[in-house]
């Protein structure tokens, strides 16, 4: 199991935080990602660029406060938190992802590719929100 927590404070409101977050239709500043699938109101897929498929299933939803889901694809699964809180004018965000690598040759790797795609995810999401 690996955990990798990232905190973030961006310089808008939590509803717009929030909303680029959460969106499933609006995915196009993400730049690790070619297309999300609804599957279900509580699932969807998730393509990488080269066509690599996670699946999730949203297992909380707390406008502007909380977003959970489940994580599963053919390397890992897992679960991811997030966490969303207003302050004097900044939102800050709290994700956490913890996984479980399904192959072993994965494991020692789990916690770094965790980091780096969070710091990536962190980056996308202010180049957004800051336009």
């Amino acid at each position: 199991m690996a955990v990798s927590i990232i905190k973030a404070e961006y310089k808008c409101g939590v509803q717009k935080v929030w909303d680029t977050v959460t969106s499933l239709d609006n995915y196009s500043w993400r730049t690790d990602i070619d297309r999300i699938e609804r599957v279900s109101e509580n699932k969807f897929i998730e393509y990488t660029k080269d066509g690599f498929a996670t699946h999730f299933t949203i297992t909380v939803e707390e406008p502007c406060r909380r977003w959970e889901f489940d994580i599963d694809n053919e390397n890992i699964s897992g679960h991811w938190t997030g966490e969303f809180n207003q302050k004097n004018g900044f939102t800050e965000i709290i994700f956490t992802e913890d996984v479980t690598a399904k192959k072993l040759l994965m494991k020692p790797f789990v916690k770094a590719f965790l980091k780096k795609q969070q710091a990536q995810y962190a980056d996308d999401l202010r180049n957004v929100l800051e336009e």
